[in-house]
């Protein structure tokens, strides 16, 4: 199997996850998505442990130099923080689907321990940089930064799964928006 079959397994397991959580990782669905046989993804991933783990340690890998790139690509880190919910977003605006990592956190419990240890990465690398930024934008104290990216984070991922439970991608972006007027996030 070629690598390029890998990376359409990967991706078609993200979004299956986005949607299904879990159980949408399917290997005889995602081979139907992929056009291979089922036993093919066998190949690259032995079990749906092993598939759940590489995509979430993909997702916050992506996430991660998603994240950096953000930061370095603004001209302040006050933008990069007004610009952080859009990358919540886009799992919204992709068939209402939410964030990889926030759908494997609500099933956390039936989760293989490999699993959750990817899972846990992305919160800690959404944490570690809104922390990071919000002191780099002189928004929080180094003291008071780590507090209000959990406060941020958490804000932005019950909004996004307030927003999937209604399709209303509206619904999102007024509550971003109600949390820049309370100055959780920078306005």
């Amino acid at each position: 199997m070629s690598a390029n079959a890998r990376e359409e397994i990967l991706a078609a397991a993200k979004l299956a996850a986005q949607a299904h959580g879990y159980a949408g990782l399917n290997f005889r669905d995602l081979a139907e998505q992929v056009g291979i046989k089922a036993a093919s993804i066998y190949y690259h991933f032995p079990s749906k442990a092993d598939l759940a783990t590489a995509v979430a340690k993909r997702y916050w890998e992506d996430d991660a130099a998603y994240l950096e790139s953000l930061l370095q690509n603004s001209a302040k880190p006050l933008d990069a923080l007004r610009r952080y919910p859009e990358t919540f977003r886009w799992a919204l605006e992709n068939e209402n689907r939410i964030c990889f990592c926030s759908f494997m956190s609500a099933q956390f419990d039936d989760l293989p321990d490999v699993v959750k240890t990817e899972v846990q990465a992305f919160a800690d690398v959404n944490i570690a940089w809104l922390k990071k930024t919000l002191v780099a934008a002189k928004v929080a104290s180094p003291k008071e930064a780590e507090k209000r990216a959990r406060a941020i984070y958490s804000g932005i991922v019950g909004a996004q799964l307030m927003a999937r439970s209604r399709a209303d991608i509206a619904l999102y972006d007024s509550l971003i928006e109600s949390y820049r007027k309370a100055g959780l996030l920078p306005a």
